[in-house]
């Protein structure tokens, strides 16, 4: 039978992914349910909401965000829709890509497959149990938003409207669920998983973009465009939701026709053949770690150049979007000495480097994924030191972390100049993002505490990082309290132009780092390898 053992090995999924699942339920539906409740104490007039609408309505801001819907009557709950539903359904797509590729391809390469099927299982078995366990995880995140949202009782924000919201994550994550699975199908390692499904939310990302602006049609070829027309709270078009519904079903049984065909542990797409003979760069470990990220690498800094791009092409109309608008100046706090736009710019830096956090982190926590695959043992065997091991990892982050910034920066200011009668020098704006690099260090070298007395629990950086944009981005909204956001080391970075520039703050983060990173050294060398 194709499905035997079907129920043992749902159980044993929803084991290993409970935490996840929890964690991921918890954030998405808290973050849903806490700007909901901002929005209305923000914009408690109908002129204040008329003016976001104007806002928005700026082709780079329909890029963004996507189309304004319901501007005649633009009420809390089209808003909340506007500027938060696109964004919340990207993370359910990350939260899928990530979910279905650990339950399946990754488990196929770490051999865990292997051992399930040496058991008396059916072949489509494991593949269902993954979709059954990410769909329900989706699922229940679209069930608990939705009721959250009713709960909040907001005349905007109707039980149909929020039925519908929900509906709309859950479906986006159940079509990334299915064109996740199909991906693991052609490819042969978990990581070139989730490279190539990214690849594929960045680009419905970007044919969204475009289409939002130029062309309808082009935008309905896009997942994302197409969750958006359903426009919640205005219309509550169902049409779209059953055509997304579709799509992930037909993914989803062309992944188990294509799990069906290939063999144990393959791709179905060809591996690119290796040169005859290997690159010099590859007889040190500095060069080989360098080399199985270079895909990645090269990835996030194209990104991160998109990134910063798309956010200073939206800097030569923000000075008329600004005025009299609440939100803003509640967001970026209302200081007179300053232009508007300065004032945006400081948060724009804070949020461009928690960024450029992420493609570092990812960097050095491919030391612990070695690790668990005990391939780290054979270059210990060589004779390099664990010093070194972790120093290379390290290093690499670092430069990576740094010029992530860097570059995305760069393309803040090059769009910027493109768009501005008189654009900040590019001296100005590295001063201003280039000072969070101490910041960035800081949650390095967490993850190199946890990786070296807490290895199973490395990935709890993560936490801290979300925990570090939700003060930056939400913080000015929802009023948490100084003592909550100084826990996040970005909190202490001087918001230049708008404070003065001082080096104390940006020494004592870096003294922190720096007594982090040696202490996980001597921490790192004196524990067992953990697999």
């Amino acid at each position: 039978m194709l499905f035997h053992q079907l129920k043992f090995l749902l159980r044993f999924n929803a084991r290993q992914n409970w935490l996840a699942s929890i964690i991921w339920t918890l954030s998405i539906v808290g973050i849903t349910v806490v700007v909901a409740g901002a929005f209305v104490n923000l914009f408690g007039s109908a002129q204040e909401r008329d003016t976001m609408a104007q806002t928005l309505e700026n082709p780079a801001m329909v890029a963004m965000v996507g189309p304004v819907y319901g501007i005649d009557n633009y009420t809390t709950g089209a808003m909340m829709a506007n500027q938060m539903l696109l964004f919340t359904a990207i993370v359910l797509g990350i939260m899928s890509i990530l979910m279905i590729t650990k339950l399946t391809r990754k488990q196929e390469e770490e051999g865990k497959f292997e051992l399930i099927r040496s058991m008396p299982v059916g072949r489509l078995s494991s593949l269902s149990s993954a979709l059954i366990v990410v769909a329900l995880v989706n699922l229940i995140i679209g069930l608990i938003t939705s009721i959250g949202l009713i709960l909040i009782n907001v005349e905007s924000i109707d039980v149909e409207g929020s039925i519908m919201y929900g509906a709309v994550l859950a479906v986006t994550g159940l079509m990334f669920t299915g064109i996740t699975a199909v991906i693991t199908q052609l490819t042969e390692t978990s990581r070139g998983a989730i490279g190539l499904s990214i690849a594929v939310l960045l680009l419905a990302y970007f044919v969204r973009a475009i289409g939002d602006v130029s062309s309808e049609a082009l935008s309905l070829l896009s997942p994302l465009g197409l969750i958006l027309r359903t426009e919640v709270y205005v219309e509550n078009i169902w049409w779209p939701i059953i055509v997304s519904v579709v799509i992930a079903l037909v993914f989803t049984v062309l992944a188990f026709y294509l799990h069906n065909r290939r063999d144990l542990g393959a791709g179905l797409l060809p591996s690119k053949p290796g040169k005859k003979e290997a690159s010099k760069l590859l007889l040190s470990p500095l060069g080989l770690i360098l080399r199985l990220q270079r895909t990645q690498i090269i990835s996030w800094l194209v990104a991160m150049l998109f990134l910063g791009a798309s956010y200073g092409s939206v800097l030569g109309d923000l000075e008329s979007f600004f005025a009299d608008n609440e939100m803003f100046q509640q967001l970026l706090g209302d200081n007179s000495e300053y232009t508007m736009t300065e004032q945006f710019m400081t948060m724009l830096m804070v949020i461009l480097s928690i960024f450029a956090t992420i493609p570092m982190v990812i960097s050095f926590l491919r030391v612990r994924g070695e690790e668990k695959k005990e391939r780290n043992d054979h270059l210990l065997t060589t004779g390099i030191s664990r010093y070194k091991l972790l120093s290379y990892y390290l290093g690499v982050s670092v430069v990576i972390g740094a010029v992530s910034l860097f570059i995305a920066l760069y393309g803040l200011w090059a769009a910027g100049a493109a768009v501005m009668d008189d654009p900040i020098p590019l001296k100005n704006i590295l001063k201003a993002g280039m000072s969070y690099v101490p910041a960035m260090l800081i949650i390095l070298a967490l993850a190199n505490l946890l990786f070296a007395f807490l290895p199973k629990w490395t990935s709890l950086v993560w936490a801290y990082l979300v925990f570090s944009f939700f003060t930056v981005y939400l913080g000015g909204m929802i009023d948490i309290p100084e003592w909550l956001a100084n826990i996040s080391s970005f909190n202490h970075i001087p918001q230049i132009p708008v404070e003065a520039f001082t080096w104390t703050p940006l020494v004592v983060l870096l003294v922190i780092g720096l007594v982090a990173l040696i202490t996980s050294q001597f921490g790192y060398r004196n524990r067992d390898e953990v697999g």
